[in-house]
């Protein structure tokens, strides 16, 4: 298969390429998603996208910190570059794990500090800000959506229109061909013609691994399974770290195929990553289906 594709949608009056415009589609449907399920779980719209907004935030920041410093042989020379985010240059995980951490600080704002200045005299936040506007922020209408919210419920929502937004915005990283893999003379091995896509850069017209198509599979797989779970896995939060656990494995396997930095052991900045995810996910769900099934 040979792509062609110019990387850049246009380049004038600003730059657009094919992966940011992937990128903004693929978290639109996870937004749209998670808000038409939500529905039925008896969450509000407003904490859907409040909630986004931090997780969009976060997720853009990690993304780009995580690149950073998988490529900091590169930036601490170019540091200028850093903040060029149009050059391209984000990485997933950054994005997946900064942006969850994002989005559980809002919750956690939101609703315990809410509880803390409604049962108090006195919070960090009123004398911050002053008791008038502490308590239209923390009593307001926003305040009472979240009181009663469920982590864990919203987290398992998350999970599988996650997958979906990756599907789908994972398109332009296909298109851009700017993840570097390993050759191959397989025959689905994908072969980048246009001057500016990274893997021309790189390998000119040799065929390499197609493995974001192999991401895309991935979580594409991760979706149907995490669909079928619903209901079934319980408590709430488990079908979240259930994804985390198929992506974790998925991604340390697909790794060895792309050319990134080696950090340790032959081992990748990702593959790092996938273990660390693995060493909290697995116990989490193996002590939480313990307890559920002592509890039955």
């Amino acid at each position: 298969m040979t792509i062609g594709i110019d990387p850049f949608i246009f380049r004038d009056p600003i730059v657009l390429s094919w992966h940011g415009f992937f990128t903004f589609v693929g978290v639109g449907i996870a937004i749209y998603l998670i808000d038409r399920w939500s529905s039925k779980e008896e969450i509000d719209s407003d904490v859907i996208y409040s909630v986004a907004l931090w997780v969009i935030i976060g997720g853009i920041l990690g993304a780009r910190l995580v690149h950073v410093i998988d490529r900091w042989d590169y930036y601490q020379d170019n540091m200028s570059h850093i903040y060029q985010v149009w050059r391209g240059g984000i990485a997933i995980y950054g994005a997946l794990i900064f942006g969850t951490l994002s989005g559980l600080s809002n919750i956690y704002i939101r609703k315990h500090l809410g509880l803390v200045y409604a049962g108090q005299k006195q919070t960090w936040l009123k004398n911050l800000v002053g008791e008038k506007i502490a308590k239209g922020y923390l009593q307001g209408s926003m305040y009472a959506k979240f009181k009663d919210l469920s982590t864990g419920r919203l987290l398992d929502l998350v999970a599988p229109a996650m997958a979906i937004g990756q599907t789908f915005g994972r398109l332009g990283d296909v298109i851009n061909g700017e993840h570097i893999s390993s050759k191959t003379d397989l025959a689905w091995g994908v072969i980048y013609s246009h001057p500016d896509s990274g893997s021309f850069t790189f390998h000119g017209l040799n065929p390499s691994h197609p493995v974001i198509i192999y991401e895309m599979l991935l979580t594409a797989f991760a979706f149907i399974v995490l669909w079928n779970l619903r209901g079934r896995l319980g408590p709430p939060g488990m079908i979240f770290i259930t994804y985390g656990i198929i992506y974790a494995i998925g991604r340390f396997f697909i790794q060895f195929m792309r050319l990134d930095s080696v950090w340790f052991a032959g081992l990748q900045e990702a593959h790092l990553i996938s273990l660390l995810l693995l060493t909290i996910c697995v116990p989490i769900l193996a002590l939480r289906a313990t307890w559920t099934s002592r509890s039955n």
